[in-house]
This record gives C-alpha cells, sequence and structure tokens, in this order.
C-alpha cells in the first residue's frame, strides 16, 4: 500500500504527460475529483488501471454545451457515468425542496457545479457529441434509480434512469466486479449491446427479449404508476432480489423496451477487499483545484473503511438496495497496513477520525450460513427487528482487537469511532457487548458519542426497523457508566427523525414531551427526506407499507412536516449532560 505519485489525468496536457493518446475510458462525475478510495470515481478509476486499462476524468463538466465533454475526444472503449457520491437532486435541494447554498463536493463548498439529474444530463450531452459512443452509468443516482422509482421533486413516478439516460448499460451496487467483466468484454471487441449476462448489470432490451435464468416479471411501468399497491408490491420484489446468493433476474416492460436486471454480483469476500485496498491514490484533490478546499474530504481523510453491506434494516436507508445484507470485512492486517500509511503522511496530527463503514460495529454476518455463503438473507423478515434473530452472529471480538491494534501504531494518538453503531446489536452481545461500550467510552469518543434512537413511538419504530427505546436507555445507561468508570464527562447525543411515515402529529408531540421531561435535546434532528430506493420512501408515497401491505400514516403535506420537525427543534440543544454524544 502506498500514495499514488499522480492523480488520474483531468487535462489534454496530463493524458500527454503520461504518454496515452486515446483513453480506453473516460469516467463522468458530479463530483469534484478526489483521488481517495472513499470517492467511486476514484476507486473505479485506480481499479481499471491496475488492470491496465487508461482512465481519464472529466468532473463537474459544464453541461451548458459540449465542450467539456470533448476534451479527451472519443474514449476507446466506453464513457462512465455518475452523479457522484450522493443523488444529484439531494445534492442541489432540501427536504422543503429549496435550493442548497452549499455542495459538500465541490470545490470550497460552492453551488451550481452539478446539474439536476446529473446522470440524464450527461448521457444526453455525451450523446448530443458522439452519436452511439457506449455508456455505461452507475453509482448511487444510477443503482438507486434502476427500476421506475417514485420522484420526491416531482411528485410522480419516473421510469428508469436507463430510459431517460439513453445509457447502454447500469451498474448497479458495489461495481467492481461488473466494471472488470464489462471492460473485460469490450476490450475483446463484444459491442456493448451484446453485453447482457453480467451480473451487477441492468439494460433495456427488445419488448419480447427472453432472459435466461430464472426470472421474475414486475408490473409494467403503466401498472405501476397508476396503482400504488402495485408500485409497494413491485419495490418489495426488487428487495428481496438484492442479494446475490437468492436474487432472481427482474424485468420490468415499458413500451420503449423491457428493462433487464441481471443478479446482483457476488460481495467482494475478505481476500478481495484487501487486494481493493492496495490501490494506490494520491489521497488529495486533483492539483488543479489550487488551495481551493473540498469539504467532503474532511472527514474522511484520515478515515478508513473497513466492512461493506449492512443487515441493519432501517427503512429510510438506501444501503440494503445499494450494498446489500451481507456484511463482508477487510483482514485486521489490511486496515492496521492503511493506518501505517495514514500515519507517515506529513499532516498527520495523530488521530484516526474513523474506522467504520454503513455501520461501524459490524464485522461478518448476518448469520453464519449467510457469512459462509451457503444461502442469501432472509427475505421475509429483519435481522435486527423487532427482535434479534437467534441466528445472528453477535460478536464484537473481532472490531475490539482491530481498535486495539490501530491503536497501537507508531504516531498513533487515538482512534475514533464515528460511524454509526447499532446500539441494539451492542446490546444483543452478552459476550463483548460490555467490553465494547467500555472501550469506546474509555478511548475512541472525544466527549460526545452520537447514536440514532430516531423516535420512541413503538408504531413509528416498527415501520423504521429500529428497536425499541428502552434498549436506546439501556445502552446510554451502560455508556454513561463506562464513560463514569474511565473518570470522564461524555454524553450521548440523539439522533431523531422527524415525520417518518408512521408518525402522527401525536407521535411527534409524545417525543417533544419525553425530550423536554428528560432534558434531551437532540442536535441533530432530521426531517425524513424521501429518496429513491428506500422502504419508507415507498411508504410516503402509496401509505402502504411494502413488507405487509398495511396501511401507514404520512405526513405528506409540508405544512405537517414543518409543524413535525419544529415540535424537535424548538430549541437550541442544551444539557442532558447524561444523554449527549455524537455517533
Amino acid at each position: 500500500m502506498e500514495i499514488a505519485k499522480h492523480p488520474l489525468p483531468v487535462s489534454q496536457k496530463e493524458l500527454e504527460e503520461l504518454g496515452i493518446g486515446q483513453p480506453d475510458f473516460i469516467i463522468v462525475s458530479g463530483d469534484a475529483y478526489i483521488d481517495h478510495p472513499s470517492f467511486g470515481t476514484a476507486l473505479i478509476g485506480r481499479l481499471l488501471e491496475r488492470a491496465g486499462f487508461s482512465v481519464a476524468v472529466i468532473p463537474q463538466p459544464d453541461w451548458r454545451s459540449t465542450k467539456d465533454f470533448e476534451r479527451f475526444g472519443r474514449p476507446r472503449l466506453a464513457f462512465l457515468v455518475n452523479a457522484g457520491n450522493i443523488d444529484s437532486m439531494v445534492a442541489n435541494y432540501t427536504v422543503a425542496k429549496r435550493r442548497r447554498d452549499y455542495d459538500y463536493y465541490s470545490p470550497d463548498g460552492k453551488i451550481g457545479k452539478r446539474p439536476d439529474r446529473a446522470v440524464i444530463v450527461y448521457c444526453n450531452k455525451i450523446r448530443e457529441a458522439y452519436g452511439d459512443v457506449p455508456i455505461v452509468i452507475g453509482g448511487i443516482e444510477a443503482s438507486l434509480r434502476r427500476f421506475s422509482h417514485y420522484d420526491y421533486w416531482e411528485n410522480r413516478i419516473r421510469k428508469s434512469i436507463l430510459i431517460d439516460s439513453g445509457a447502454d448499460l447500469l451498474s448497479y451496487g458495489m461495481g467492481e466486479r461488473a466494471i472488470l467483466r464489462i471492460a473485460e468484454l469490450l476490450e475483446r471487441g463484444i459491442p456493448i449491446h451484446k453485453i447482457r449476462d453480467v451480473r451487477g448489470t441492468a439494460f433495456i432490451a427488445e419488448r419480447d427479449y427472453k432472459p435466461k435464468g430464472a426470472i421474475i416479471r414486475l408490473p409494467d411501468y403503466k401498472t405501476i404508476a397508476s396503482d400504488k399497491l402495485k408500485y409497494a408490491s413491485s419495490f418489495k420484489t426488487q428487495y428481496q432480489n438484492c442479494d446475490a446468493v437468492g436474487g432472481k433476474i427482474l424485468c420490468e416492460l415499458y413500451d420503449e423496451g423491457m428493462l433487464v436486471q441481471n443478479p446482483p454480483s457476488l460481495p467482494l469476500n475478505t481476500a478481495e477487499l484487501d487486494d481493493l485496498a492496495q490501490l494506490s491514490y494520491t489521497r488529495k484533490p486533483h492539483p488543479s483545484y489550487g488551495k481551493k478546499g473540498i469539504p467532503a474530504l474532511t472527514e474522511v481523510e484520515f478515515s478508513i473503511t473497513h466492512n461493506r453491506g449492512c443487515f441493519g434494516g432501517c427503512a429510510f436507508c438506501a444501503i440494503a438496495y445499494h450494498q446489500g445484507r451481507a456484511v463482508t470485512s477487510r483482514s485486521i492486517d489490511s486496515v492496521i497496513e492503511e493506518v501505517e500509511l495514514l500515519a507517515k503522511q506529513p499532516d498527520f496530527k495523530g488521530y484516526i477520525h474513523d474506522i467504520g463503514g454503513p455501520t461501524a460495529n459490524f464485522r461478518t454476518g448476518p448469520c453464519k450460513a449467510v457469512a459462509e455463503g451457503k444461502k442469501g438473507v432472509c427475505t421475509d423478515r429483519r435481522c435486527l427487528s423487532p427482535n434479534i434473530c437467534p441466528n445472528l452472529i453477535k460478536d464484537h471480538s473481532e472490531y475490539l482487537e482491530l481498535l486495539r491494534r490501530a491503536s497501537a501504531v507508531k504516531g498513533v494518538k487515538k482512534v475514533f469511532v464515528r460511524s454509526g453503531i447499532r446500539h441494539d446489536y451492542v446490546m444483543a452481545d452478552k459476550a463483548y457487548g460490555g467490553m465494547f461500550v467500555e472501550v469506546l467510552a474509555k478511548r475512541h469518543v472525544s466527549g460526545q458519542l452520537r447514536a440514532a434512537p430516531e423516535h420512541i413511538c413503538p408504531e413509528v419504530l416498527s415501520l423504521m426497523g429500529k428497536p425499541s427505546y428502552e434498549v436506546y436507555e439501556k445502552f446510554v445507561a451502560r455508556f454513561n457508566a463506562a464513560s463514569k468508570k474511565a473518570g470522564l464527562e461524555q454524553y450521548v447525543v440523539p439522533y431523531l427523525m422527524s415525520s417518518h411515515p408512521g408518525s402522527t402529529m401525536k407521535s411527534a408531540e409524545r417525543l417533544a414531551a419525553y425530550m423536554q421531561k428528560n432534558r434531551v435535546r437532540s442536535e441533530q434532528v432530521q426531517d425524513f427526506y424521501p429518496t429513491p430506493g428506500t422502504a419508507a420512501t415507498v411508504m410516503y408515497y402509496t401509505g402502504i407499507d411494502p413488507f405487509s401491505n398495511r396501511k401507514v400514516y404520512v405526513a405528506t403535506s409540508p405544512e405537517e412536516k414543518r409543524a413535525q420537525r419544529a415540535l424537535l427543534g424548538q430549541k437550541k440543544p442544551i444539557a442532558h449532560r447524561k444523554n449527549r454524544r455524537r455517533k
């Protein structure tokens, strides 16, 4: 593992300096280019580079003309298009649908560097410039919009992003296996319209196309757009087929053709994740930005991702839909090698900001059968709610060892845990949960631990896929006791959510009353934001729980959403010294 000498080229001059005439692939992204493994453009670009392909990057192109898209000419194999690390509509708009005034993924946080619906806009400009050049889309925006989906900003069902973008292939989920296979086939001269059997991809075929393998036909677009119950049912089927072991081929019919989604890619195992971590990066923004900082780098520059996937099952989160519910992790040796690399950097101050991932305290699982690849995740239940599955692997010993070894690396003063942790998973670990809380409080927290109970009302928590509030209170009590034992004044700061499906004004009032009674003031109250790829968004649009078909109360009016939010944030956070800590 080492620091790269140079970033991927973003200009013709840099391309020529590397002795490259025509790049094999050109990545177009809605984010500024940061050559760091936390950003998809860098990861995919470096992976292709190591495989022997030449890669150029066009970050945040001016979409008002084709000029920026033509800076390298036509790629030898394909354009690879993504909107950035988050959906472009989320990047550009608040939950109140107001234009944001800050973009964490742009130089100096400047807004306006990416268009709305960036993937569609970029692909249309590429088509305008080059006609039938191969285009592969990927990243969060493409992945979560791969089927017909509810669009909060237009308040309607939109077609698959493949239809509106005119791209040839869509790589969904974690795309390393898919992109290497696509690159291999293109290199062999296979036309992109004939690449139809790669796992982790979707494409538009003829309406009478007959895929090979087990097929599930979803309701067609017109039915989904007019029947909310059918839409909820379609989402449930999609969610149940996000697992690489049990996932089937899914088909969705449009006037323009048939969307075909191949089964998900197999997740990378530990050895493969370790190998991926060996890719070299400069770990800095591209030098062309000069002194302009890119805010998104601040938190991750000295942070490390040790795992992938999440079996937490939160209804408002899209990780399961994107990464899957099976968890795989890097080896401890691989993580320690990265800690040692960071500790040698000239601007390292002695602090590893985080060793985490989708959920920091998951290392494997959810159960032995899934971890060993013998079966896929259960399609008819969550692992953690409403009760902990008896087959769940509940073990913090390996994560404790990882934190211990990272803390012992020369030059490291402290290792923080800032990614989210599932407090119910901690409490379920009878062997190591107590030790984990003690070590966490003593060594890996700086005054505040963020946790996410989200709500207190059982009916809301049930729809969220979160544990009862009593579990959170027991966790807080254990953390407070551990902090006192360590002689530290530390607090747990609860993260809460307003207007999630199932939350009525009465629910919000109960939560507000509880907060006031217990002198709890959340330092972050988030108003539920309906984004593609989550069960909660389906509930918001349809008023139906897609997993049970039961009706759900939803606060859809802007006035009620504002009212619920105001109840939980009337005053600035004060007090509850025993309950204050960022997660």
